[in-house]
């Protein structure tokens, strides 16, 4: 299929923050772009603000008269259920429907191809290397699953040549990618609905690695058993983070490379996680030929990606912190940060479990991670693209954190409860749809 032959892009689904990129993306290079999405969120109102003609019912009369052509192509999201309206409609009529995986196929299978893989870290890691490429002057387009400060957006730059992509192993479709250069920031148990164990997830990652026939340019943290140059901080690896402390807010930080020892870098994203993905982002940018200088530049300038460890309020009385995590690992490493930053202050933390699925195949992880945290209050699971599991419920999971200081709370009753606690130090964690409550929270508590 030649993207240059289509006029209309179609997308079913278009609020995901992926398919929200697509949809910057293909309006950028002079596509007509409209679609469906169930619920309407600040991304749509972002996106109709750009032009894009958007509903929210599932109605084939709703669809544009312009898009009844042969040269539309319709992209889906999986979240979409197959029992869709307008997707069964273009289906029928035997139009171009495909996956949003494999229109990054087609895009990447054309550009120069960095690709970002890992059960943690793709959308911060891939965000800073999408910085330092455009900062560097690279014609380059990044699609990222996260909004990045520096830009107020989930796409940067609109290059031809160069292409930074997020490979998500879910549902296997970074098999689709065609990748030039590659990382693998992590390989934890998840999507276990889909992969079935873990034996299984790292086949497919392996296959993934596998399609960067290059190991010189294959990345790896020291100790994931796959082939390539790896990073690791204050161990010996090929690209290792060293002389590491805190300055002014910042982590400070020397790089040994296999060429050089990169004095006093800058980065500003707290937690020994963010300082591995962006040190795996300058071994990905040093690899393509990006200068040095210009690398150190870019991550002291990096302001972070929205709900990634995001600021909402920063002062001497109270710090309102949101992020995005969603698995037990990636808890952790928001506690670690919290934990190096905030010594000995009481932690507040809201989680909203994401996924039926996910608090089955983790619960006593999630449990274990969020005891850690002084006081812990629980949202009911999101759904997602999921129905209800017989006895999976976040009253389940409460039962199973073992800290007294604990409560399961309703949306409506939540800026109350949270106004009742003492703690300095609060913070939102989750996937599903508690980022649309994050304005409220920061209200309430300003």
């Amino acid at each position: 299929m030649n993207l240059n032959q289509i006029h209309n892009v179609y997308f079913i689904g278009i609020g995901g923050i992926g398919m929200s990129a697509l949809a910057r993306y293909f309006q950028n290079i002079g596509k007509n772009v409209s679609g469906y999405d169930k619920t309407p969120t600040t991304l749509t109102d972002e996106l109709i603000a750009c032009g894009m003609n958007i509903h929210f019912e599932d109605n084939i009369g709703l669809i544009p008269e312009e898009y009844y052509v042969e040269n539309t192509l319709v992209i889906i999201t999986p979240a979409v259920p197959i029992s869709h309206s307008e997707w069964n409609y273009f289906i029928e009529r035997e139009y171009i429907v495909k996956k949003r995986a494999e229109v990054l196929g087609l895009i990447t299978k054309d550009t120069f191809c960095f690709a970002v893989a890992g059960t943690h870290g793709k959308t911060t890691t891939s965000s800073i290397l999408g910085h330092i490429l455009y900062e560097s002057g690279v014609d380059v387009t990044a699609f990222l699953g996260g909004i990045v400060e520096n830009y107020n957006s989930n796409l940067i730059g609109n290059g031809k040549t160069v292409t930074v992509v997020e490979a998500d192993e879910f549902d296997r479709s970074f098999l689709h990618l065609h990748p030039n250069i590659a990382c693998i920031t992590s390989m934890d148990a998840d999507h276990l609905d889909i992969y079935g164990d873990s034996a299984a997830i790292e086949a497919t990652f392996r296959e993934f690695a596998d399609k960067v026939e290059d190991k010189t340019k294959m990345f790896v943290p020291k100790g994931l058993p796959l082939e390539g140059l790896t990073t690791g901080i204050n161990e010996e690896a090929t690209y290792k983070a060293q002389n590491i402390r805190i300055e002014n807010g910042y982590y400070v930080f020397d790089v040994q490379t296999p060429t050089e020892i990169i004095k006093d870098i800058q980065f500003g994203l707290p937690g020994r996680h963010n300082l591995m993905n962006a040190l795996m982002a300058l071994a990905m940018a040093k690899t393509y030929g990006s200068p040095t200088e210009s690398i150190a530049k870019a991550l002291a300038s990096f302001k972070g990606v929205q709900r990634r460890f995001s600021y909402q309020i920063k002062t001497k009385d109270l710090v309102y912190i949101d992020d995005y995590a969603h698995h037990p690992t990636e808890i952790n490493a928001v506690h670690q940060a919290v934990s190096e930053l905030y010594p000995n202050q009481k932690v507040l933390a809201i989680f909203q479990p994401h996924l039926f699925s996910r608090t089955k195949d983790f619960a006593d992880d999630f449990a274990k991670s969020l005891s850690q945290f002084d006081e812990i209050i629980l949202l009911d699971i999101y759904p997602a693209r999921e129905l209800q599991m017989e006895g999976i419920t976040s009253s389940w999971l409460l039962s199973k954190i073992k800290n007294n200081n604990k409560k399961l709370v309703s949306k409506n009753d939540l800026i109350p409860t949270i106004l009742e606690s003492d703690a300095k130090i609060i913070i939102t964690i989750g996937a599903g749809d508690i980022g649309e409550l994050v304005s409220k929270i920061k209200i309430a508590l300003s």
